[in-house]
């Protein structure tokens, strides 16, 4: 079969083009930056944006004595009873009479109304909240409990899940955890008649409380 001198040319160029490979026309962009660009908007006011579109429920606390008073206020307006706290750091927050009126007792995660844990860090563009194995609060007591309240600080922001994943690696460079998980909100599924159901496979409600310092 004859080939046309036009295919001919094209298929010239083709293998002339494979045999030598042109250099990247970008180099210093493949694969190193975000595909993403920050948004001119603080941190904290994307991540507050994204995280409430996403069913999660925000609150800004000046210093951790503002954390302190509002999450004693949920607590007494939801009556629960039951909180799971085994962050020593978390626990470290409310040594005194702030919660204790609120019935502030270690029940197991099982029984409780509402786990507090910490995070690694929250991803202002998703409305993420970066959790791991590596936590004192392991892998389940954010999942199991029908309320999760996690605490954050403003330093612990950043724009992407990339940024997010690199700040990980960088810190556990020699053991990194075993399970990384990215909690946006409360769980939702559309499994059954494509009706919208909150809560099935996780907590029912997120709490963020995000302080500055």
């Amino acid at each position: 079969m004859k080939v046309s001198s036009s295919k001919e040319k094209i298929l010239k160029k083709i293998r002339e083009a494979l045999s030598n490979s042109a250099p990247l026309p970008f180099p210093n962009s493949e694969g190193s930056n975000s595909v993403f660009r920050p948004e001119p908007k603080e941190l904290e006011v994307l991540f507050a944006e994204e995280f409430t579109r996403l069913l999660g429920k925000f609150a800004f606390c000046v210093n951790e004595t503002d954390a302190k008073n509002q999450i004693q206020k949920l607590i007494l307006e939801k009556k629960w009873e039951y909180i799971f706290c085994v962050e020593n750091q978390l626990k470290s927050l409310f040594t005194d009479k702030d919660l204790a009126d609120a019935n502030n007792n270690q029940g197991s995660l099982s029984r409780c109304d509402a786990s507090i844990t910490s995070c690694h860090y929250l991803v202002a563009r998703t409305g993420a909240i970066v959790m791991s194995s590596a936590q004192e609060s392991g892998r389940t007591t954010s999942v199991y409990a029908p309320v999760h309240i996690c605490i954050a600080y403003v330093d612990q922001l950043v724009f992407d899940t990339r940024d997010a994943l690199k700040a990980i690696k960088e810190k556990y460079s020699q053991k990194m955890p075993s399970f990384i998980t990215f909690a946006a909100g409360p769980s939702r599924t559309a499994d059954i008649e494509k009706t919208l159901v909150v809560g099935v496979h996780g907590p029912k409600e997120v709490y963020l409380f995000l302080i500055d310092r």
